[in-house]
């Protein structure tokens, strides 16, 4: 029979069969030496494979801490993204999150997730994020384009100082790779890649056990993991952040007002909240120094 060699997740192409090569350099290694004591595999090398570049990276720990920066990228004023810290205080971007009409998290119709076919759940996190980009209850940042390589390599960091209108909300943020416009990338041309990507209940930020109403439009820090990634923003990319409140029906809606429990929250609690991300607010990037 012939073998087939998947390197394709969705659109993407990552250029090798990246399950077949794990197999039989990393994971298999790892089971001849733990399981029959053979030679070969070091305990100090960590994998990962690294996308943009599409190479397999092997590390002496993870995260990495050698030659690794930590650079904060600025949600600043009218869309800007940047590695410059806003030059003045105060400025702020809104939207309203609607829990009638929720951000879908992968494009619609949304197939049963273990249809027999159809289904697009296995590759939804490398959906295009261009549907959401132009949502008005989607807030987004875009650097200009890259004049050089951008490598992110670690533990990503979301720290967002954000208000609400209601007493209880969700953060959604997503770290996107742009792809240029450019008809020689086939399906990829202006594709938004996700990167990295996590949900926070607000109701959550002083403690998991013991869940606070929000006070209405104060300014509350959100600080959050979007976990690890390993990637390269190539030259002639952008990188891009989107801020949600809603992840439907990935995530059940928040009624944005407080309620001891959501699962039983009434119709009525259901309410419309102006969201407001103040410009301070920044992601934390593990940025490999070139």
């Amino acid at each position: 029979m012939e073998e087939i060699w998947v390197c394709h997740l969705g659109v993407v192409d990552f250029g090798a069969a990246t399950g077949d090569e794990f197999r039989e350099q990393i994971e298999a290694p790892f089971f001849a030496h733990y399981l029959k004591d053979q030679q070969g595999f070091d305990l100090q090398d960590t994998a990962s494979f690294q996308t943009g570049t599409n190479r397999w990276m092997r590390y002496k720990e993870w995260p990495p801490k050698e030659g690794i920066v930590q650079r904060s990228l600025y949600l600043g004023r009218d869309g800007a993204l940047s590695f410059q810290s806003p030059s003045q205080e105060g400025g702020s971007t809104s939207y309203v999150s609607d829990p009638a009409s929720p951000v879908n998290y992968r494009k619609r119709p949304v197939e049963a997730t273990y249809a027999p076919t159809g289904s697009h759940w296995r590759t939804w996190m490398v959906e295009d994020q261009r549907p959401y980009d132009g949502r008005k209850d989607v807030a987004t940042w875009s650097t200009p384009v890259l004049e050089h390589e951008v490598t992110v390599t670690g533990d990503v960091i979301a720290d967002l100082f954000a208000s609400t209108s209601g007493t209880d909300s969700d953060w959604i943020v997503k770290l996107i790779d742009v792809y240029p416009e450019d008809a020689s990338l086939g399906d990829m041309s202006g594709y938004q890649l996700m990167i990295g990507g996590e949900i926070f209940r607000g109701r959550y930020r002083e403690s998991y056990e013991h869940p606070q109403a929000i006070p209405a439009n104060r300014t509350e820090e959100y600080k959050f993991s979007l976990h690890g990634a390993d990637h390269v923003f190539l030259k002639g990319h952008r990188i891009m952040v989107q801020v949600q409140s809603s992840w439907f029906p990935l995530y059940d809606r928040n009624p944005q007002t407080f309620v001891p429990n959501i699962m039983t929250a009434a119709p009525s609690d259901f309410k419309a909240a102006e969201q407001r991300i103040y410009s301070n607010s920044h992601l934390v990037l593990p940025v490999a120094e070139r």
